[in-house]
């Protein structure tokens, strides 16, 4: 493994990435009915990432079945009609990023497609975040200006702060609050750029040094020839993503990429403990 720390990003330009994840589910007695959702495979392809490995496996065995979601996604759907105390999930993938060379282009349906462009349940925006929209829109002179204006604002806006909201809290409850994580910034920002009229999405995946899932957006844009482009950015942190962010799904917000959610029949609730393991296994320079 290589010390991500330690490497010049800016001259790197192709990067291999080792991820490891685990989910443990404890019951105080059995449970009945489980049918479980995972969204923990990283996309097949997305702009300049490949992946090149997967693997996932689940204790004790149940039915399993993968299919594409409407995005484009890898969803795994775990069912059981017993489990007597609890299952573990064991996750691999390998994947490879290239610094592209040019834009990521997407379809040109995605400017105009409702699901990316009208509010989500947790995303919907009230009058403040309809001014601040409003305010935001009104000094932008290209999309591309409004949608950093967007990123600046929501990083500049909320402060990250853990315990304070949970996966159901929406946009609004966040811009209220002023405080939030990372699934928060993006609903805000998504919030406000489909209050102005532009297209984006939510992307869940991995940020190097995070030891947990991230969260992050990408605005779908007019492109310079007629096309429509993807460009990426997290407003946790202010910024363009980077080669050391890793994509493992897009959806309209976090409900459609939750990485692990699922029903089953019990009086009781159950315990989740969770690691994640982001490794750099090589990397090449120009």
């Amino acid at each position: 493994m290589i010390d991500h720390v330690a490497l010049n990003w800016d001259d790197v330009v192709v990067a291999t990435y080792r991820i490891e994840q685990s989910f443990r589910y404890v019951y105080p007695g059995p449970i009945f009915d489980l049918a479980h959702r995972l969204v923990v495979l990283p996309r097949l392809v997305h702009a300049d990432q490949r992946r090149l490995s997967r693997s996932l496996s689940i204790s004790p065995h149940g039915r399993t079945r993968s299919a594409d979601d409407a995005f484009g996604n890898e969803v795994v759907t775990f069912t059981s009609a017993r489990i007597d105390a609890g299952f573990e999930i064991a996750v691999e993938a390998t994947v490879l990023r290239s610094r592209a060379s040019g834009p990521h282009e997407v379809g040109a349906e995605l400017l105009e497609h409702a699901r990316y462009r009208e509010g989500t349940a947790l995303t919907a925006p009230d009058a403040r975040l309809r001014d601040a929209a409003s305010a935001l829109r009104s000094r932008a002179r290209t999309t591309r200006d409004l949608a950093e204006a967007i990123v600046d604002f929501v990083h500049r806006e909320i402060a990250y702060a853990k315990g304070v909201t949970d996966v159901a809290t929406t946009a609004a409850e966040a811009f209220a609050l002023k405080r939030g994580v990372c699934q928060d910034f993006a609903h805000v920002a998504l919030s406000i750029a489909r209050a102005c009229g532009l297209s984006a999405r939510y992307v869940s995946g991995h940020l190097l040094g995070e030891g947990a899932t991230h969260a992050w957006i990408e605005f779908i844009l007019p492109g310079p020839g007629g096309e429509a482009i993807a460009l990426s950015y997290d407003p946790t942190y202010g910024v363009a993503t980077s080669l050391q962010y890793v994509v493992v799904a897009v959806g309209r917000d976090y409900a459609d990429v939750a990485p692990t959610s699922g029903v089953y029949t019990a009086p009781y609730a159950g315990t989740l403990e969770a690691s994640t393991h982001v490794h750099v296994r090589e990397v090449g320079y120009a």
